[in-house]
């Protein structure tokens, strides 16, 4: 007989279960309350004698499920009871056999199956008795640590309860997963359900045991917490008693409880529970309590987790800058590089910027505005005349007075570990006897360093890396080399009278008019007084005393105003003069016609840019060299070179060679009074020379700039912007620059550009030729 012939064939209503499978031989009790549900219970009770199949739903949430979303192998149940609800229908079911379903059906009101009832395999039957032994050792050991398993279970093992009862009723009972119960309804060999069910309890066993050890763990420690706190209180009692009771008790419980509330590192943590110790123990009228709770307050101060969020908008960063600063385009575009390269990587080292410049450029608004744009926090410190070490990096805590150094004491002021950090004068610093301040500067703004920077006082690491570093010098060369290898350095140049023009009408009268009171209509002007006044009352890189004079026009206006009942104020070259003074600055005049022996030469001041006469002047004499100008060291040994390369080319630019054994030559530059020294006079020198020598003029309307080597080259110099913007400002139309200085043309303004021709040479005899009058 065939197999399939067999089987009985069954057709039931149907009704889906959430997370709930009835096994053979088990009763439960089940709450009905879908429509389709409720009829096919209405239908089993009416039409099949209480018999009806009940499936799982594989996806719990749903609350409709289709076909497809139901397990294929269900429960032949017999309904025993039901009691019928507000609203839903509390069932009890008792099952009867395994179903698979061959075939579902699903009108609009209720759920129908064809199935057919499986029979359970019998396999080994003394694997069977081993097994059984197996699980009955399992649950003695499960039972002694686990309330899954009631004893009723463990008495119906020694009574001998058949395998197939005990897997169904094990399968019903245990707390296993829905995906595990359907793996047990679908299995029909007896042996293997056991083998799974052994299994899940070993599982389970293990994962008991754990939880038995961290239960005895977390019952320890709190007993030790409970134990100190039982300590702590006897001990305050004892003091109470003395008399020796003081403010330490509740500062030690503010001190822990501020612990505990806040994500503290945890060496942190250690060291201020550490130190807390030692402070409760001490008596009150101890003068070490100060000290260390002084140095509890440190700790606990410090930002360790206080981070603020950047804003990334570049358009607004971009609106920031360019509103607080006029020009300034390279610092700008840096400056959102770093901003763009932080949104788009998400994390970045912050890089040790450092802006070179001369004074009054602009370079500490620069670190505000970075802040601002940034949305950060801002704080400042200035090296100018740091020369003891522990400023940096602390004292030792068994100094009297001892406390952090200023870097941990600005991030105490800052709150967060990212604010902008602004490092001012980093080129003033000096060193002595105390140690050098620089080399401990070293481990702040090296970024492979600062991510574990060590204070003396604070005796922990501290992080450093997410602060933004804005370091600022004046001159490169006085920054320590060792630092300057660390910091990315961005050259600010000097102001030209264009950009201190605008700057002044953007930024300096409209915040002078309104520290003084005064209202844009009361006080007018004009852009050729503003121009006045740069030229002929300032001389300098950048606007500070341009501000301190209009302040000073505003003050008189206000006198005005309020004295002579003046209404508004119109400024006047005479209104100027009679307020400021005659003017103050000799703004840079070339000469008017060619002389012979006296070249414009060009200079580069902590000013900015400046022009300078060199003089050359021979008489009967015995061939000595005179130099006179204040020149220093450099200069003079530049004068020494044109001097002995004139007198080797004598011949070739038309010089007799007895001058130089019968005649004194004497080099003067003026101003007399002010110290010159620099390596870009070489040529203005040597022009001189053999313009005198050879009584030939040089070109009133020209100015140079260069230094020169024995044998004739023209090597390259600095501050080519700067000394180009001052000749333009007195009017030379054109400049000998050497020929390696052709790429700074690019740094030079329009305006400089479109009124002065540059003329690059790399020889000598190329400069006399567009030098000296044919």
């Amino acid at each position: 007989m065939n197999e399939l012939e067999v089987q009985t064939v069954i057709s039931l209503p149907l009704v889906c279960t959430r997370g709930v499978i009835v096994f053979p031989s088990q009763d439960i009790i089940i709450d009905v309350g879908r429509e389709k549900s409720i009829q096919a219970i209405e239908e089993a009770q009416q039409h099949h004698d209480g018999n009806v199949v009940l499936v799982a739903q594989r996806d719990l949430s749903m609350e409709e499920p289709k076909v497809n979303e139901l397990y294929s192998f269900g429960s032949l149940c017999k309904i025993k009871h039901i009691r019928r609800m507000d609203g839903f229908l509390r069932v009890k079911f008792h099952g009867l056999e395994r179903v698979e379903i061959t075939e579902f059906a699903d009108d609009d009101t209720m759920m129908s199956v064809r199935a057919v009832i499986c029979e359970d395999i019998e396999q080994d039957t003394m694997e069977e008795m081993a097994l059984i032994r197996k699980l009955a050792k399992q649950f003695e050991q499960i039972e002694a640590i686990s309330q899954a398993i009631p004893k009723e279970m463990i008495n119906e093992l020694a009574k001998g309860m058949s395998a197939k009862q005990l897997c169904d009723q094990i399968a019903q009972i245990f707390p296993f997963s829905l995906e595990k119960r359907q793996e047990l309804l679908e299995t029909l060999g007896i042996n293997d359900r056991l083998y799974l069910i052994l299994q899940e309890i070993e599982s389970e066993r293990e994962l008991s045991e754990i939880e038995n050890m961290i239960n005895e763990k977390v019952k320890t420690r709190i007993e030790e917490g409970q134990k100190e706190y039982y300590l702590r209180e006897k001990l305050r009692a004892i003091k109470e008693e003395l008399g020796d009771v003081s403010d330490s008790d509740k500062d030690a419980d503010a001190i822990r409880k501020r612990l505990e509330e806040n994500p503290y590192p945890q060496a942190i943590k250690n060291k201020v529970l550490d130190e807390l110790s030692r402070y409760e123990m001490l008596p009150a009228a101890s003068g070490e309590t100060g000290v260390i709770k002084t140095y509890i307050d440190w700790l606990m101060d410090l930002p360790w987790w206080q981070e603020s969020k950047d804003n990334e908008d570049l358009n607004r960063a971009s609106e920031v800058l360019n509103e607080d600063h006029y020009g300034l385009e390279k610092v700008k575009e840096r400056i959102l590089e770093y901003l763009a390269v932080k949104q788009m990587t998400k994390s970045l080292k912050a890089p040790i910027i450092c802006l070179v410049g001369p004074p009054g450029v602009g370079k500490t608004s620069l670190a505000k505005s970075v802040a601002k744009a940034l949305e950060r926090k801002f704080v400042k410190i200035s090296l100018g005349g740091v020369k003891d070490e522990s400023e940096i990096r602390g004292h030792r805590r068994t100094y009297l007075g001892s406390m952090p150094g200023r870097f941990i004491q600005s991030m105490k002021k800052a709150g967060t570990i990212n604010p902008v950090f602004l490092i001012d004068e980093i080129d003033k610093m000096a060193s002595d006897y105390k140690g050098d301040p620089a080399s401990a500067m070293l481990e702040v703004l090296d970024p492979e360093q600062n991510a574990m920077f060590s204070d003396h006082y604070i005796e922990e690491n501290y992080d450093l890396s997410k602060v933004l570093f804005i370091a600022t010098a004046n001159y490169l060369e006085n920054i320590p080399n060792a630092l300057r290898d660390r910091l990315e350095i961005i050259e600010l140049s000097s102001y030209t009278e264009l950009e201190k023009l605008e700057i002044a009408k953007r930024h300096l009268v409209p915040k002078q008019l309104s520290e003084n009171g005064l209202k844009a209509s009361q006080l007018k002007i004009g852009d050729d007084m503003l121009t006045y006044l740069v030229r002929y009352y300032t001389r300098e890189s950048g606007v500070r005393q341009l501000e301190r004079v209009i302040a000073t026009i505003c003050r008189k206006s206000v006198l005005a105003i309020l004295k002579d009942n003046k209404r508004s104020i119109k400024v006047t070259k005479k209104l100027i003069n009679e307020w400021l003074g005659h003017e103050k600055v000799d703004y840079g005049k070339r000469e008017t016609k060619d002389q012979v022996g006296t070249v414009t030469g060009l200079a580069y001041t902590s000013f900015g840019g400046d022009v300078l006469q060199v003089e050359v002047n021979h008489f009967e004499g015995k061939g000595k060299l005179v130099i006179t100008g204040q020149l220093g060291d450099v200069m003079k040994e530049s004068a020494s070179i044109a001097f002995d390369y004139v007198r080797a080319n004598a011949k070739k630019y038309k010089i007799n060679p007895e001058i130089f054994e019968k005649s004194d030559i004497h080099i003067h530059v003026p101003e007399g009074a002010v110290p010159k020294d620099g390596p870009s006079a070489g040529v203005t020198l040597t022009t001189a020379l053999v313009s005198s020598l050879s009584n030939i003029p040089v070109k009133a309307d020209l100015a140079m700039t260069g230094e020169v080597t024995l044998r004739g080259h023209v090597l390259p110099i600095g501050g080519l912007k700067e000394k180009s913007m001052a000749a333009h400002r007195c009017g030379i139309t054109k400049i000998v620059i050497p020929k390696a200085n052709v790429k700074d043309l690019d740094d030079i303004p329009e305006t400089v550009k479109e009124n002065v021709t540059f003329i690059p040479v790399e020889k000598v005899s190329q400069v006399l030729d567009a030098a000296l009058v044919k």
